[in-house]
């Protein structure tokens, strides 16, 4: 498994997704995020870039994925392992949705949000939702708090949901609570999330 590269960029392709990096004099092509779109269309030439991949291995085709971040790749791997959602698929959701707003669509059952990314139907979004509730629940049974879709309150206050969110992320109880400290409980959930990440990374 190819976990990452390092190289200069040969081509950017915002309209297919895809980008070329030269390492070592080997042309890596790949089909990124739109996030890793910005990040490599930025970079002067000459300039070293490191993204993170993901291999597919297919009968009748090897295709790289690459994105961003470590955790971009993270969620990537947490999505394609929902049925029916494919690498094209995942990609296309962690275009729309960076992985804290991803994360705070499934722990609030947000149906609409999931649904937005480019040939992600309503159905899709709600296998995500309801696969990876269910991962959760079984993976670690101390969180079985994460409210369902038809239960869920109204608001149950943005720390709680940063909480959840990162849970569906696949972090431990105790990985959480402790990220969470020292949070700013005035901060908006994706805000309280970054903080949290920056400290689990």
């Amino acid at each position: 498994m190819i976990y990452c590269l390092t190289g200069e960029v040969i081509k950017v392709d915002a309209l297919t997704n895809t980008a070329v990096i030269d390492c070592a004099g080997v042309g890596y092509k790949l089909t990124v995020t739109g996030s890793a779109i910005s990040f490599l269309s930025a970079t002067s030439a000459g300039e070293k870039v490191r993204i993170y991949t993901y291999m597919a291995v297919r009968e009748d085709a090897v295709e790289l994925y690459g994105f961003k971040t470590d955790e971009e790749l993270t969620t990537f791997k947490i999505l394609i392992s929902v049925s029916g959602v494919g690498p094209k698929a995942g990609i296309s959701i962690l275009t729309t949705l960076t992985p804290e707003e991803l994360a705070v669509a499934i722990s609030q059952g947000d149906i609409k949000t999931i649904s937005a990314a480019p040939g992600i139907g309503k159905r899709t979004a709600e296998r995500i939702i309801l696969e990876l509730k269910d991962k959760l629940a079984k993976g670690l049974p101390e969180v079985q708090n994460v409210s369902s879709p038809a239960t869920a309150p109204a608001h149950k206050g943005n720390m709680a949901d940063a909480r959840d969110a990162l849970l569906v992320l696949g972090y431990t109880k105790a990985e959480v609570e402790n990220a969470l400290k020292g949070a700013d409980k005035t901060l908006a959930t994706e805000n309280i999330i970054r903080y949290a990440l920056a400290k689990l990374m």
